[in-house]
């Protein structure tokens, strides 16, 4: 009895985990500026679409 709460324990611990590493990375991706991204540089002018 007490593996298998201590196995049941782990797996939300790991789904827990799982769930916070996802919805970090969205907060990231959402967080970035979105446009247009102009750099003047010794290659001369670079657009880039974000």
């Amino acid at each position: 009895m007490t593996m298998n709460r201590n196995l049941l324990i782990a797996l939300l611990v790991v789904a827990a985990g799982v769930i916070a590493i996802l919805g970090y990375r969205l907060y990231e991706e959402q967080r970035q500026p979105q446009g247009v991204d102009i750099q003047v540089g010794p290659k001369g002018l670079s657009i880039e679409k974000k």
